[in-house]
């Protein structure tokens, strides 16, 4: 099931705000100053800005954005589930400047934002391992554009340094992913990833490259695939699961954003594991989908000087 474009929710402010509403406290109302639940009142003076609430019991204002990525801003309700809905259901994403034609903003640099705000919303809290008994993980590795270049001085004078940024993905097959940008894709960086978000009963597969060496006695079984020597299968060993995933990542990347500093290319990652943790396939339509990134707004906040910290 799809999100139906006419929704209400899309261009009234009203059906828009009951949505979030519904959403954000399906038990009723909670205060954020004292805590209590479906005690509270909407103000409805004209006066006053949109999802206003007033507790009964401090007496205190607040709307449902408190607490989550939407907090303090001006863009009008309905504009920010349209955008959400739009980043994920697109299956390789949607530009900020599509954003800011599509919804009628006043600078780009609005969207953008906005943009990243759902990006951070998508960003799943202490993610349990995946894989398990019986199940497998493919992982590896792909390099993406030119980190940012360094200017460095030698004996000779100045000089410029730049290389592929390095982003890890580990994929269970027909599951969830975990897809991490590293400053660096070494072996002691993809063995740390592998112990925290692989599953110790898992079966692992990987190609021959020597960052998987002795990778084995962290999982029940691995096994690797001899990409030089022409072999892409054997039996069930493969790494075409997260090869797909790449596929999608790399034709999103370079078709759709094309432009991504490496301080920000943690938050593209985040927004393509999401829909990929959150397919069809796996049960999660487009509607469930915008939902879950709602939901996974409460408890988060991001500012302009935030957009820039690297994701750990």
């Amino acid at each position: 099931m799809s999100y139906d474009l006419t929704n209400p929710i899309y261009n009234d402010e009203d059906a828009a705000w009951a949505h979030f509403e519904n959403i954000r406290w399906p038990n009723g109302p909670v205060c954020p100053h004292c805590g209590v639940v479906g005690n509270a009142v909407r103000l409805q003076d004209e006066s006053t800005r949109k999802g206003v609430h007033k507790c009964r019991e401090c007496r205190k204002p607040f709307t449902a954005t408190v607490g989550t990525v939407y907090e303090r801003s001006h863009i009008p309700m309905h504009k920010w589930l349209l955008a959400t809905h739009l980043l994920c259901s697109s299956k390789k994403g949607m530009s900020a400047h599509q954003l800011y034609r599509m919804l009628g903003f006043g600078s780009y640099r609005t969207a953008w934002f906005m943009a990243h705000r759902i990006r951070e919303a998508m960003v799943k809290v202490a993610p349990a391992p995946i894989g398990g008994e019986g199940k497998v993980v493919e992982v590896d590795e792909t390099y993406h554009g030119d980190k940012d270049v360094v200017e460095k001085r030698t004996k000779k004078g100045k000089a410029t340094h730049g290389s592929k940024r390095s982003v890890v993905a580990l994929v269970e097959r027909g599951g969830e992913s975990r897809v991490f940008h590293v400053d660096r894709a070494d072996k002691e960086t993809i063995h740390g990833l592998i112990a925290k978000h692989v599953s110790g009963q898992s079966t692992m597969f990987t190609d021959e490259a020597h960052l998987y060496r002795n990778a084995g006695h962290m999982v029940k079984r691995h096994e690797t695939v001899m990409h030089s020597h022409g072999e892409y299968v054997r039996g069930d060993a493969h790494t075409n699961t997260v090869e797909g995933f790449f596929s999608i990542f790399k034709r999103g990347m370079k078709g759709v954003y094309q432009h991504c500093g490496e301080r920000h290319l943690h938050r593209y990652v985040t927004e393509f594991e999401f829909r990929y943790s959150n397919r069809v396939a796996l049960g999660v339509d487009d509607l469930a989908r915008a939902e879950k990134a709602i939901k996974g707004a409460d408890g988060k906040r991001l500012t302009y000087q935030q957009t820039g910290c690297r994701a750990a």
